[in-house]
């Protein structure tokens, strides 16, 4: 028995997995969902107890077995679910747990609103994509465009101050008044009268 058939060392390493990064946010939006409904359904089971135990005075606790949980998602809630998380990004998989952790601690759901509170999330982080696409879009847009250099700017309009075809209000007025005793570029200086 050789040695090297056990070490390997020749061959290429394998990936540790083959699944696409889509299956992989799915699978742990999902096992996020699964999890987060168990503890819902822990903190709702411990609140009903808690409730028993102060009407009754009486904690039998001890001799009550953890009970299976009892919801779970429909079929085709599942799939619906699904659905939507397979559009999220790899990127934005995080920073959606966060947020729908961050729901979850504030407002302290029942199990049946745990997957509502989900799916408010997929459609807040879907929305965020699509912005933030969009603006990338116009960005790479604008970078793309051809910009006008001065010299073209030039060549397209000549401005010439004093050159003008448009008449206006204050050569009219200049007109008619009776030309002035100075020049137009000396400014006037009149002597008092004296009577």
């Amino acid at each position: 028995m050789s040695l090297i058939s056990w070490l390997r060392w020749n061959e290429a390493p394998s990936r540790l997995s083959s699944r696409s990064p889509a299956e992989m946010v799915l699978e742990t939006l999902m096992m996020e969902l699964t999890g987060q409904m168990r503890e819902a359904e822990r903190q709702q089971r411990e609140r009903s107890t808690a409730v028993r135990k102060v009407c009754t005075g009486v904690d039998y606790s001890w001799l009550a077995s953890t009970p299976r949980p009892t919801y779970d998602l429909s079929p085709s809630e599942r799939l619906q679910l699904e659905d939507v998380c397979v559009k999220i990004h790899p990127s934005y998989c995080g920073p959606a747990i966060l947020r729908f952790r961050q729901l979850l601690a504030e407002q302290e759901p029942e199990v049946q609103e745990v997957s509502q509170i989900f799916r408010s999330v997929l459609q807040e982080v879907l929305e965020r994509m699509k912005q933030e696409e969009e603006a990338h879009k116009l960005t790479r847009q604008w970078s793309l465009r051809p910009r006008g250099s001065l010299a073209t700017f030039k060549t397209r309009a000549r401005i010439s101050p004093f050159a003008s075809d448009i008449r206006t209000i204050s050569e009219d007025v200049e007109r008619d008044a009776p030309p002035p005793l100075r020049s137009w570029s000396m400014p006037e200086f009149r002597a008092p009268k004296t009577n």
